[in-house]
């Protein structure tokens, strides 16, 4: 009797460790838009200093600065959003050579003051490291380089994500939404 205990525990444990491993390889996935697939959920404006308006749901964060840009994504509502992620990398599009090129610059988090609300702020964006391999008569191309690292937060439709960039700079950014269930990890009561 306790062999074929041990076998089916064995049995469930190695469905369970199949099924966890498949899971993890799609994690999230971008979400189809309710009236299409790949058609962009967020809706996206920037403002300098000489074009900038206060908006309804933006007032609150201050105007950007002479040389600044202000980027507000406005996400719409969705169901359980506790299940939906942004991702976003911030950057420059430039003429490359066949080098691998990047950028610098310093993500930093604030808060409007009297509100609490969030906002990012990148204050300087340079040129950063390249490879420095000949690259001859190859043809320079036009690319996006970005900042290092990815910014992932948590998808709330209630206010907009703002953030001041130098002029000339760009936002991506896309939907994650969470495809997999939990898998539980806990040590077992009959060991």
């Amino acid at each position: 009797m306790t062999i074929i205990r041990q076998t089916i525990k064995h049995a469930i444990t190695t469905s369970v460790l199949a099924v966890s491993l498949l899971s993890f390889n799609a994690l999230a996935t971008s979400p189809a838009h309710p009236s299409g697939l790949n058609q962009n959920m967020i809706t996206s404006q920037t403002y300098g200093s000489s074009n900038y308006q206060a908006h309804e749901d933006s007032k609150m964060f201050p105007a950007p600065a002479e040389g600044m840009e202000q980027h507000i994504l406005t996400l719409p509502p969705l169901d359980d959003e506790d299940n939906y992620m942004v991702e976003i990398q911030i950057g420059q599009t430039k003429m490359v050579d066949c080098n691998k090129h990047g950028l610098l610059g310093e993500l930093i988090q604030e808060s409007v003051k009297g509100w609490g609300y969030q906002f990012y702020r990148v204050n300087q964006i340079n040129d950063g490291p390249s490879t420095m391999m000949a690259c001859l008569d190859i043809a320079k191309k036009e690319a996006f380089l970005q900042i290092p690292g990815n910014l992932k937060i948590r998808y709330d439709s209630r206010l907009p994500e703002v953030f001041y960039l130098p002029q000339g700079s760009e936002i991506r950014y896309r939907v994650w939404r969470v495809e997999s269930i939990f898998n539980i990890s806990k040590l077992s009561s009959n060991q």
